[in-house]
């Protein structure tokens, strides 16, 4: 069994050296690897080899060496290379390799040898996520040794990232799979897989949006409602206080007689009146957004399990103004830089509110369905 498994991955290994694509991925990670490490900080600005470039902002930032390196790391590493670039190559390395297997007569002879379906595809689909998880390695320990060596620290917490770049590939793998053995075209594979994580993108930035929208009417529920407590308290004041007739001024005023008076009270009820008739529908919109989204591979939550992960494990700060831009989707009004503050505080809480099992058990559950209806279609078909 060990010597059929050896020799399904050493045809694998010959396959993607023949394409050369895996090779020109690992050479890209290296070349930015490089980049990253040509890179410096100094109190003034960066330095770009033996060039200095003084940028203003760099004195309240207090950007050591360390913590320079792995922001590096974690933002472009991580955030754009990994997550999305470098998955786009390792799809684009790994795409064609059922088609081409079922295509080119390949499968015949490799069925003609004493290995069940079952198992050949099953292999055949780890090799190509073993792959991806050479590529990921590769950059993770370059990068390792930058922050090492340039940085001044040893942060063994940075490989937290190579399974989980690898499971977050591995939904669109399955997904790529099995298109593959459906459509026996690599570039369809390929283009509808792509279609399909821009549907897991969009329904995550619903998500987000829905968020923001629902924490953003509690607050503003929130603030209108002391704002009109404050507004009744000062006005009921001023009544008392203009009061002429002895002994009146101890006879609280009545509800009237305060909107009588202040004419933007009246107007702030009925602002908060229309944002709590509002809030039953963000909750609504939020639960069937949740619910669609069990039923799918969360990619972009599982990226954000990367970053937290990683800055928790290699013990990271982020930078100020680093956070995301709380009015980047305003409703209503603008916001003030305290209901910004608070609206981005809530929405980090409910997003990390989600628990492991949810973002990941159900994502590789769907990951694991699909694979079953590959592996099956795979066991079934005559060829």
């Amino acid at each position: 069994m060990i010597t059929q498994t050896l020799a399904l991955l050493l045809d694998t290994y010959r396959e993607f050296n023949s394409k050369r694509l895996f090779w020109i991925s690992l050479a890209i990670s290296g070349l930015i690897v490089a980049g990253l490490a040509a890179l410096g900080v100094t109190k003034t600005g960066v330095t770009v080899l033996v060039w200095e470039i003084d940028l203003p902002f760099m004195d309240v930032m207090d950007l050591t060496p360390e913590r320079f390196y792995k922001l590096l790391f974690t933002r472009f590493g991580v955030g754009f290379w990994l997550s999305w670039l470098g998955a786009i190559l390792a799809l684009v390395s790994t795409a064609g390799m059922i088609p081409d297997f079922i295509a080119s007569g390949a499968v015949e002879l490799t069925l003609s040898k004493p290995v069940s379906r079952t198992r050949l595809f099953l292999t055949k689909y780890a090799c190509g996520l073993l792959f991806v998880a050479l590529q990921v390695s590769v950059f993770t320990v370059a990068s390792f040794l930058v922050i090492g060596i340039r940085g001044g620290v040893w942060e063994p917490g940075l490989f937290l990232a190579v399974p989980l770049v690898v499971v977050f590939f591995s939904y669109l793998f399955a997904i790529c799979v099995l298109l593959g053995l459906l459509t026996r075209s690599t570039i369809a594979s390929l283009l509808l897989t792509l279609l399909c994580w821009l549907f897991f993108f969009c329904l995550n930035a619903a998500d987000v949006i829905v968020i923001q929208g629902r924490e953003m009417n509690l607050i503003r529920q929130e603030m209108t409602a002391a704002r009109i407590e404050r507004m009744e308290k000062s006005t009921a004041e001023v009544i008392r206080r203009g009061r002429e007739e002895p002994g009146e001024p101890d006879a609280p005023p009545t509800a009237e007689e305060i909107d009588r008076a202040n004419p933007r009270l009246p107007e702030a009820r009925a602002t908060l009146e229309r944002a709590r008739t509002q809030q039953p529908r963000w909750e609504t919109a939020s639960r069937v957004i949740v619910t669609v989204k069990t039923a799918f591979p969360k990619t972009s939550e599982t990226i954000q399990l990367i970053d937290r992960w990683v800055i928790e494990a290699a013990k990271l700060e982020k930078l100020p103004g680093e956070e995301p831009d709380a009015g980047a989707f305003q409703f209503g009004s603008p916001m003030s830089p305290q209901e910004q503050r608070q609206l981005q505080s809530r929405i980090d809480d409910r997003l990390r509110g989600r628990t492991v099992w949810w973002v990941l058990g159900t994502s590789l559950g769907f990951e694991a369905l699909v694979l079953g209806l590959a592996c099956l279609v795979f066991v079934r078909r005559d060829f």
